[in-house]
């Protein structure tokens, strides 16, 4: 059943277009989170959506009603802002009831709803304290628990763990998403952080300029972008500029790049003719010790370079190698306590044709 469906909405301010035409659907239960940088248009479309800006042209439908003309107190979405809006004056408890009471709930219900709702975001035992006594983690969780207190239709989110620090975001981003699949919330969630949107959604949209460039699954955003800019935005990529040349094997073809390096990469389907760039994730890449001659016959691409500089970050050691013809490719290997490459060592970089993202140069 879809709950959230936007037809060609756009939104002009001035000379600006904000959004352009976008269109998409939100299935009931299901977490979709809008993508992109700042200033692409996705602020402004969950205001479209919440009622708090007006399309000029296009509809915003919520559970199969046309919302033109409907202000925000009409329309039962729940909002969790980037601030989180707390009233400091008042307690836990009274920030969560607040939105009850004024949307006409039976004020007999309320006490136990509020306490349902504080018991599911594990705040039970603060009611009676106020904002300020809160951390900022403990905060976002009253924030969500208010939004869901009204049973809304549609839940909105919009940059929710932005105010938090590294680790903290981590660790709430689970437990946000628990909380949402518990209560089977329709949820859309605006954020910039590629981690965060791949991690919470069950579909993402990614947006540049006030259009919608991409939608999917997080894997398939991932995994075959149809673009270079949502290639980059969603994950690290290494570049290869060129051409495609004749089919090296069934489905494979021969790419010759503008730096003297010819790799074998998936066919594309149908597109336009010209220049192509083909993207290797540093994470498909195998590094090997030493110059390693091609063998015949092999399927992999082999690439040959010198370490620059190699750094342990936690559970993944980046890797970054420079390749005969000079460009520089960055690699992620585990780091399982192997010794550490050194700057000026000669590797070998490998990776199969599967593992080459090829997408349009003029894109």
């Amino acid at each position: 059943m879809t709950v959230v469906e936007l037809r060609h909405v756009t939104k002009r301010f001035d000379q600006v277009t904000a959004v352009d035409r976008v269109g998409f659907t939100v299935e009931k239960g299901r977490i979709t989170s809008l993508l992109g940088p700042s200033g692409c248009g996705k602020t402004t479309t969950l205001r479209l959506i919440a009622g708090f800006e007006t399309p000029d042209e296009g509809s915003v439908w919520i559970s199969g009603r046309d919302m033109r003309g409907r202000r925000p107190y009409e329309r039962n979405v729940g909002l969790l802002f980037q601030d989180y809006a707390l009233f400091p004056h008042m307690t836990v408890e009274q920030n969560v009831a607040y939105g009850l009471r004024h949307r006409g709930f039976d004020r007999t219900a309320i006490p136990r709803r509020t306490t349902e709702m504080l018991e599911l975001v594990k705040l039970g035992a603060y009611r009676t304290r106020r904002p300020s006594q809160l951390s900022g983690g403990e905060q976002q969780r009253v924030a969500l628990a208010r939004a869901l207190a009204t049973n809304p239709e549609v839940m909105l989110l919009d940059e929710p763990l932005s105010a938090l620090d590294a680790k903290l975001r981590q660790e709430l981003r689970v437990e946000l998403k628990e909380i949402l699949l518990a209560v089977g919330s329709t949820t859309i969630v605006v954020t910039h952080d590629q981690e965060e949107a791949m991690s919470l959604a069950d579909r993402v949209i990614v947006m540049d300029r006030g259009r919608l460039m991409q939608q999917g699954s997080p894997t398939e955003i991932y995994a075959r972008p149809t673009s270079k800019f949502v290639a980059e935005f969603v994950g690290r990529s290494n570049w290869f500029a060129g051409r495609l040349g004749g089919e090296a094997a069934t489905g494979v073809c021969v790419f010759e790049t503008t730096i003297g390096v010819t790799l074998r990469v998936p066919t594309p389907g149908a597109g336009p003719a010209g220049a192509y760039e083909v993207c290797v994730r540093p994470e498909r890449i195998i590094v090997l010790d030493g110059a390693v001659a091609e063998s015949e016959g092999s399927e992999l691409n082999a690439l040959q370079g010198t370490v620059t500089d190699a750094a342990p970050l936690g559970g993944d050691v980046h890797l970054f190698v420079r390749l005969d013809s000079r460009q520089r490719v960055s690699v992620i290997e585990k780091n399982l306590g192997q010794p550490l490459r050194t700057s000026g060592q000669v590797v070998t970089l490998c990776f199969r044709p599967e593992d080459c993202i090829v997408v349009p140069a003029d894109n």
